[in-house]
């Protein structure tokens, strides 16, 4: 019973990340749990029950693509990255600093996903507009930064929330334990890459010819955003759970720009990536499947034993085999049951976070990042990706995990 489970669950997960026939991730993650269940391996109750564990990170994610997709129709990303552009003036050096600033602020206060999703886009305009012929370079940055800023704070990753479960740390005690680390992950990656990529920043750029104006409505999603990061910070620091207060956020943001604009709301709503949702159930679902095998209980006791920067490492790695959000929830049912210290909890996040960073398949942000990048009509290949993750993932990974021992 444990092999059938151990395969089905192995299948769904390769499908979430090599995408067979290019369909959906969610469709495989879906499938596979739903083949447990009908195989009589898995019993509904407790289908139900991991189902029921992934509320709070489904309704973090609503409320975060809401908040998103609005400030993407409203132009705020398009201003943003044009003003970096412009801020520039005509030096690819800057024009790259200034991108990786701005993605760090998406991400520490938007989550790791909307810098993969809304942000993307609107780098690859800038570089259009500042006439870039190979505007990889900058392309990388939104999805490095976007793991490597992402536990900055409670927000900046879903994957945080998967972490500690109902238990995230208050604010003050998070920014204690993960203000270093962050700080550490953050400035190493960008060392790291703008290393790897110095020969193709010594072209000079072109400066825009105008950016895009702020409507009123821009700026309506501007104070949403801003409002929304205040709610979250403050339900953080009370050590509430995310979940509610980031949907209740992001409906209101969306309601009245909306109302501000009378407009449809279905056109934004087709626009959102819902497969998101059924993904994140279907791999609780799985991990639940997985639980029921004493996989977590093997892993408990490896925990109690290993030290805290291996414990970090180790999951950083087997992120990029299953994809950090399952990887991410296995360590943490692993960590709950071997009543882990505070040390090792945050090692495995900063492993969870940052350890993706080494290929293409590592986070859902990444693959987030990849599907727009298909719109755009660009391709990456995955031995690119992986040299340059080869160069920035490990340095950083190394010097956070010596940040959070300090």
């Amino acid at each position: 019973m444990n092999w059938a489970i151990w395969s089905i669950a192995g299948v769904a997960t390769a499908g979430v990340i090599l995408r067979p026939f290019r369909w959906n991730e969610a469709i495989w993650a879906v499938a596979g749990a739903a083949v447990l269940v009908l195989a009589g391996l898995l019993p509904v109750a407790a289908a139900w029950s991991g189902i029921s564990k992934s509320a709070d990170v489904a309704m973090f994610l609503t409320g975060m693509m809401l908040l998103s997709e609005v400030a993407r129709r409203e132009g705020l990303f398009d201003f943003l990255a044009a003003e970096a552009a412009k801020l520039a003036n005509g030096s690819a050096k800057k024009l790259f600093l200034l991108v990786y600033l701005v993605g760090v602020l998406v991400t520490v206060f938007l989550s790791n996903d909307a810098t993969a999703v809304v942000l993307t886009p609107a780098v690859f305009a800038a570089t259009q507009a500042a006439r870039i012929e190979k505007p990889l370079p900058y392309l990388y940055l939104c999805a490095f930064v976007a793991n490597a800023a992402s536990f900055v704070l409670p927000i900046s990753n879903p994957a945080n929330l998967v972490v500690y479960g109902g238990g995230l740390p208050p604010l003050l005690d998070w920014l204690r334990m993960f203000g270093l680390p962050s700080l550490a992950a953050i400035a190493v990656t960008y060392a790291a890459l703008r290393f790897a990529l110095r020969h193709e920043l010594r072209t000079p750029i072109a400066a825009p010819a105008a950016s895009p104006e702020l409507t009123g409505c821009g700026k309506l999603a501007a104070c949403g955003v801003a409002a929304t990061a205040l709610v979250l910070l403050a339900a953080s620091a009370r050590g509430a759970d995310l979940g509610a207060p980031t949907l209740g956020a992001g409906a209101a943001t969306t309601l009245l720009v909306l109302l501000a604009r009378r407009a449809n709301p279905l056109p934004m709503l087709r626009d959102i990536q819902w497969g998101v949702l059924p993904l994140v159930a279907g791999l609780f679902v799985l991990v639940e499947a997985l639980d029921r095998t004493g996989v977590t209980a093997a892993l408990s006791r490896a925990l109690r034993q290993a030290p805290d920067w291996a414990s970090g490492a180790t999951l950083a790695l087997a992120a990029n085999l299953v994809n950090n959000l399952p990887a991410g929830l296995v360590a943490a049912s692993a960590a709950q049951q071997a009543a882990s210290p505070p040390d090792v909890t945050a090692a495995l996040l900063i492993g969870v976070d940052l350890g993706p960073n080494l290929s293409v398949t590592g986070s859902l942000a990444t693959i987030l990042w990849l599907a727009v990048l298909r719109r755009e009509n660009q391709s990456v290949r995955d031995r690119d990706f992986f040299l340059l993750g080869l160069a920035a993932m490990p340095p950083a990974l190394i010097a956070a995990l010596a940040a959070a021992l300090i």
